[in-house]
């Protein structure tokens, strides 16, 4: 099993930067891709952005140039630093963890933070 615990959510006014951390805990030797995801009210769940064990990223087309993620294996740490802030990424955020063998999506979920963008 693993925990993941996220910190650094907040409110901050649009063109703001806020920076998210989740900490993995547990079977973290067993963890590959690592990503954030949110969902805002109304909305379902989207991807924002995912890292593999190797540090390869990717993006959701509406961060792309203002949101970047990161990894620290040593640290068990992933962020999320986000520029540029829109009200739109108003959501609550949660971090996720895939297990080996990869393909096979997210196997465990933090319980999210809360970023409010206002204008």
């Amino acid at each position: 099993q693993v925990q993941l615990v996220e910190s650094g959510g907040g409110s901050v006014q649009a063109g703001g930067s806020l920076t998210l951390s989740c900490r993995s805990s547990g079977s973290v030797w067993n963890i590959n891709e690592l990503g954030w995801y949110r969902l805002a009210p109304g909305k379902q769940r989207e991807l924002v952005a995912t890292v593999s064990t190797l540090g390869s990223t990717d993006y959701a087309e509406y961060v792309k140039g203002r949101f970047t993620i990161s990894r620290d294996n040593a640290k068990n740490t992933v962020y999320l630093q986000m520029n540029r802030l829109k009200p739109e990424d108003t959501a609550v955020y949660y971090c996720a963890a895939a297990s080996w063998p990869p393909g096979r999506g997210m196997d465990y979920w933090g319980k999210g933070t809360l970023v409010t963008v206002s204008d």
